[in-house]
């Protein structure tokens, strides 16, 4: 007879509040951080901005609210900033205007029930919600959304940016040694102020203060960037990096896949996408185009022709042109409707990922075991890059630059998708990572025990503060 296990009464859970910011790149972590949080019998509020930026936030919420009624979600307005800012990017603008609406945070914390165990910020809204944390007696912890090593850039920025905007190719970031100045975001690397090197400035000072660091990564990944953080080599006094990673994708983020992927050879076909933020020039596209063809590589390739897709109306032959429109037909397969890259990435038809590197594209190549050839366009992505470079799971051609600087041939992208699809050694490194991060999350794994204890921590916390209020109460 199976021995039944003890029904935990609802006291005992601990209730976690998780506010992302802007854009599928933070979102999704998060999702997936609370679909984690709740097969482990934890209460979850998910706190998220509204209206989003983009039409793929809003789908993906309906989807997970859905397939999760188990989690509270509650939507926080936020105004439009208009035009009293100059900056070109609307992700980073949408984490200004919740930044500007956290006044509105604290009664919204304040009403909710139960009492709150810990608040999981996004690291972009660091300085701004941790002083209400902090005023409300809450536990803090932030969810940083990219690699250890971009952590470790992100917490010294506010002492290094300095040496950053000085003269010179390479900066130097304590416990980690010199990195190339190119690696950075241009925003990061422009004289004066702009709104990015704010929020860096500003969110990277605000960590000191937090309860831990939570970083969508593993040991075997990042040992040594893990190591440096946590030791004081990068920045004394830093709480505790917390790796709990790689966030498994979850049922609900299911979708649409091509069916054309059944009828190719296993590990025949590359997958080509460059995330839900980057779009390339159309003169970009017409050489991928044409470099795709000459590989002599099949294909599957999601076009992304606006960075929001709000506005992304144009049809594929606006976008390439007919002839290499029919060129790609021949060998591959283009699309510009959503697909599901979990699900793509997953499917045994793939053999290849050409990433802009974006760190849940690459948490994901990692999680299928499918190796990359990177070519980052803006953001965290050359760190990433660098990092898969340095598993053995990736090649990154560095002249090739970001997205929107000087345009890449088509014999040289077609040389390099040949090397990705032929490289049986970095198929072999990607299926060893594959399963180092798998077992990362099992039973007794790192990041495993490193979540547990998380939440036992939060529990812990949850019921000294009902044994100190009882006692209040008796009085």
């Amino acid at each position: 007879m199976q021995k039944r296990l003890p029904v935990m009464s609802p006291e005992c859970h601990p209730h976690l509040v998780l506010l992302p910011s802007s854009g599928m790149g933070h979102l999704t972590p998060f999702l997936r951080l609370a679909a984690s949080l709740a097969a482990h019998s934890a209460q979850v509020t998910l706190i998220t901005a509204h209206p989003t930026v983009s039409l793929a936030e809003s789908d993906t919420l309906e989807r997970f609210c859905i397939a999760f009624p188990q989690v509270t979600h509650q939507k926080m307005s936020i105004p439009p900033i208009g035009d009293a800012i100059s900056f070109d990017d609307p992700f980073t603008l949408q984490y200004e205007a919740i930044r500007r609406s956290s006044h509105t945070l604290s009664p919204l914390l304040s009403s909710l029930s139960p009492p709150i165990s810990a608040v999981v910020t996004d690291m972009s809204l660091t300085s701004v919600v941790i002083p209400i944390t902090k005023e409300l007696s809450l536990s803090n912890y932030i969810l940083f959304t990219s690699s250890a090593k971009m952590l470790a850039i992100y917490a010294t920025y506010h002492k290094i940016a300095a040496d950053i905007e000085a003269e010179g190719e390479v900066f130097l970031v304590p416990g980690l040694g010199s990195i190339p100045k190119s690696w950075l975001p241009p925003p990061l690397l422009a004289q004066g102020h702009n709104l990015l090197k704010t929020h860096f400035l500003e969110n990277g000072e605000r960590f000191l203060h937090s309860n831990g660091i939570l970083t969508n990564t593993f040991e075997d990944l990042e040992k040594d960037s893990l190591a440096a953080l946590n030791t004081g080599l990068v920045v004394s006094q830093l709480p505790s990096v917390i790796a709990i990673g790689p966030l498994p994708p979850c049922a609900f983020e299911a979708g649409e896949v091509a069916t054309w992927l059944n009828d190719q050879p296993a590990r025949s076909v590359l997958y080509v996408s460059f995330g839900s933020r980057a779009a390339i020039s159309t003169k970009q596209m017409k050489e991928l185009g044409n470099g795709l063809v000459g590989s002599g590589c099949k294909f599957l390739w999601v076009v992304k022709g606006r960075n929001v897709d709000r506005e992304d109306r144009a049809e594929l032959e606006e976008m390439v042109g007919r002839e290499i429109l029919d060129k790609v037909n021949e060998k591959g397969l283009m699309l510009k409707t959503w697909m599901n890259q979990d699900q793509i990435l997953s499917h045994t038809a793939i053999g290849g990922f050409l990433s802009h590197c974006g760190w849940n594209s690459v948490t994901e190549a990692i999680w299928h075991g499918v190796p990359i050839l990177a070519w980052p366009q803006n953001a965290d992505q050359k760190i990433n890059a660098d990092l898969m470079k340095g598993n053995g799971v990736a090649i990154w051609e560095k002249s090739w630059g970001w997205g929107g600087q000087e345009s890449v041939g088509e014999e040289e992208i077609a040389q390099k998708i040949k090397e990705l699809m032929e490289n049986e050694m970095l198929r072999n490194k990607a299926e060893k990572i594959r399963e180092k991060a798998r077992s990362a999350l099992m039973p007794g794994g790192n990041s495993k025990n490193n979540l547990v204890g998380l939440i036992e921590s939060s529990r812990q916390k949850n019921s000294i503060s009902k044994e100190a209020s009882n006692q209040q109460n008796m009085y």
